[in-house]
């Protein structure tokens, strides 16, 4: 029964111990950064999206999809992978390089934008100070091959430990180009459109706005935490000093949010996931 059904993971797995981290969000906007410098991934967004127009509907919808996969039921997961995949059989775009058309949901693209996202949430987490242990690690990897399957993916495909996440990033950088459409994205994932609430000081010329300076230090440090490789392709240095700035920040972050009550960062599908894990440990003890 869904009332009983703990979903994919569960309580007792590295990725609920990694997801409960509100600093995710940061995990998010830094897999975006590293997404876009895949020209034939970026290609694919560019031409069936509207993600300038709506860039903060898209990543409400993105998170929606993580949070189901991750908290929902094994239903909801599976559902939810379903409707992704569908939409994304249906779409094609136009290789920027060859001019050859291509689908959406071939596999060494989704595989990209796995990588990328689960690689990028469990870095952020683990130098935002979550202890985790190397086999942990593996554990995250491996567990979210299981997310991998609900987009269309093999599972045996996909990297399943740290090992395999650093020889697939060493193995697919050929390919990465700092296009110019890598280059627009990346500045208007660093300054993108606020909602006209949160942008009504700038409009009423008075400064920046306290919401937008915020923004501006999580996308810094988003891409801080960046692989000294990415940041160079980015056309910065990518030295150490950078990355250590960035542990800095992303810990302050951390510590930040921490102070922030739980009921206002956890939404419905984690509520509702923590209630059938309550239950289930009640009727285990009670067994």
């Amino acid at each position: 029964m869904d009332s009983d059904d703990l979903g994919l993971f569960g309580p007792g797995s590295v990725t609920w111990k990694v997801h409960e981290e509100p600093i995710l969000i940061v995990a998010g906007l830094r897999s975006l950064y590293l997404q876009a410098l895949h020209p034939r991934a970026m290609a694919g967004v560019a031409q069936n999206s509207n993600y300038r127009a709506d860039a903060w509907g898209r990543l409400a919808r993105t998170a929606t999809y993580v949070e189901t996969t991750v908290y929902g039921t094994t239903a909801e997961a599976e559902t939810a992978g379903a409707r992704l995949r569908r939409l994304h059989d249906r779409l094609r775009a136009t290789d920027p390089l060859t001019g050859e058309e291509f689908r959406i949901d071939e596999p060494d693209l989704l595989r990209w934008v796995h990588v990328t996202e689960v690689e990028s949430f469990l870095s952020t987490a683990r130098r935002a100070g979550l202890p985790l242990t190397d086999e942990e690690v593996d554990g995250y990897y491996t567990e979210q091959r299981r997310s991998a399957a609900l987009v269309g993916l093999d599972p045996a495909t996909v990297p399943g430990t740290a090992a395999e996440v650093a020889e697939y990033y060493s193995a697919v950088r050929p390919e990465l180009r700092m296009t110019r459409e890598a280059a627009e994205t990346a500045i208007f994932l660093t300054a993108p459109p606020f909602p006209w609430k949160l942008s009504l000081p700038a409009r009423l010329g008075l400064n920046l706005g306290p919401p937008r300076w915020a923004y501006l230090g999580i996308a810094g440090t988003a891409f801080g935490l960046l692989p000294g490789w990415a940041r160079r392709m980015y056309g910065g240095l990518g030295l150490p000093t950078t990355a250590l700035s960035a542990d800095l920040s992303v810990r302050a972050l951390r510590l930040a949010f921490a102070a922030v009550p739980r009921r206002y960062l956890e939404g419905p599908l984690i509520l509702a996931a923590k209630e059938r894990a309550a239950r289930h440990a009640a009727t285990t003890l009670a067994g």
